[in-house]
């Protein structure tokens, strides 16, 4: 494979087939294809086999992106509006106060009281099931350690498609394989999670709530209870439900935990109050926090209590508005729908600060819309069965953006394919 002389997706040989041509032990070429598996070099289908992954594991989504040359705005980047973050100066003071009278030492919970109790009063109020806090570098720090406490290399894990590129990256990258499962603006699709589970093997399926990234989808209160329903028949997968869009989003939110034995909720605050916050407040069943906090205290030991307070200062004091971020963001990703939907092109956009738009020709798309001085980010960052489409991001657009950028899109896309998402 390092010579390329394997192509991606080729199959390889069986165990016991390779071990005789070689002349070695099927326990060695087992061992082999193991160590390949764990690297992300190569992706095992159960009885269908194994084959070289198109890319490895380790080569990030994120280098599949369009840089901004000067005069050329970037709507790629999925970063919140600057603008529409708290300022952290009174709450960095107050925690420094705090800290110069009681140092934090080794020894203490990882686990802020205070924070901990903010975080779980936020959980009750939105209807998530009982059960312990954690908190996490962020949600992919949570996810990463809850698949890694539950799952083993080589397990089927349900992830949304098109989905968070970091996400899609981080299944294959602990020796997991990935198993797309389809969605609409409603969420993923009953159907799809079902099938995923049964036909595929999915010991583990992966919810965004809210705001999903990077088609804005919102999970409702009918696509939740149908959801239910599937997951309740199979109590033995592990459910992970990641909402980050806790903060800036107007849909409530309509939580699937509880209904089988093993299931985590992460919540992030890096949307809302700035992604160099890397805190994720998390909640699940008992068991499957106590594995959590009990490897992360092997590694880094705990999340900075500085940063724990920083946030609960922050959600004490409501240093942010959510309503006002949420119609912020709203009104401007509404806009760029609308202003497309007049000039007949398909977006899609329900929360959050993205809009997924289909297109005939990615690469095309891509380089127009630069050639019209717009960079946006191409979707094969975050598809891996899905059709050709664009994300934009739209927390920096002012309202005069909104017409020529929707123009720009339309002269671009070009009569999207008939199954481009969902």
């Amino acid at each position: 494979m390092g010579t390329g002389a394997l192509e991606p997706g080729q199959l390889l040989p069986a165990l016991r087939e390779l071990a005789a041509q070689l002349g070695v032990n099927p326990n060695t070429v087992a061992a082999a294809y193991r160590t390949l598996r764990e690297r992300g070099v190569i992706e095992t289908d159960g009885r269908r086999g194994s084959r070289v992954r198109p890319r490895p594991a380790t080569t990030a989504r994120g280098s599949i992106r369009v840089e901004a040359p000067p005069g050329v705005r970037d709507v790629s980047d999925g970063n919140p509006d600057p603008d529409l973050l708290p300022r952290l100066d009174e709450a960095l003071a107050e925690v420094a106060r705090r800290y110069a009278e009681a140092p934090g030492v080794y020894g203490q919970a990882p686990v802020d009281a205070e924070f901990a109790g903010l975080a779980r009063a936020a959980f009750d109020a939105d209807g998530v099931p009982a059960g312990p806090v954690g908190v996490a570098s962020g949600s992919l720090d949570a996810i990463e350690r809850v698949l890694a406490a539950r799952l083993r290399p080589g397990d089927a894990v349900a992830v949304e498609d098109p989905g968070w590129g970091s996400l899609l990256d981080l299944v294959p990258a602990l020796g997991l394989r990935p198993v797309p499962v389809a969605l609409d603006d409603d969420g993923p699709l009953p159907g799809e999670v079902e099938r995923a589970i049964v036909r595929d093997g999915a010991r583990a399926v992966i919810v965004t709530d809210r705001a999903q990234n990077p088609t804005g989808a919102c999970v409702t209160r009918e696509r939740a209870r149908q959801l239910r329903e599937v997951l309740a028949a199979r109590p033995g997968v592990l459910l992970v439900e990641d909402d980050h869009g806790h903060g800036i989003v107007a849909q409530p939110l309509h939580p699937l935990a509880g209904v089988t034995d093993h299931w985590v909720l992460v919540r992030s605050v890096a949307k809302a109050y700035g992604p160099d916050l890397r805190i994720a407040a998390f909640t699940g069943d008992a068991e499957t926090v106590d594995r959590v906090l009990g490897r992360q205290r092997l590694g880094p030991g705990w999340v900075s209590r500085l940063l724990q307070r920083t946030v609960a200062h922050l959600w004490t004091t409501g240093a942010l508005d959510p309503d006002r971020v949420a119609r912020s963001y709203g009104a401007r990703r509404d806009g760029l729908v609308r202003a497309l939907a007049r000039r007949g092109v398909e977006a899609h956009g329900r929360g959050g600060m993205n809009v997924w738009v289909p297109v005939a020709d990615e690469t095309g798309a891509v380089t127009a819309l630069l050639a019209a001085g717009w960079a946006v980010a191409p979707g094969a960052r975050f598809r891996l069965a899905t059709g050709p489409a664009v994300r934009l991001t739209v927390s920096r657009l002012a309202p005069r953006d909104i017409e020529p950028l929707a123009e720009a899109v339309a002269r671009a896309a070009g009569p999207a394919q008939a199954r481009s998402y969902g």
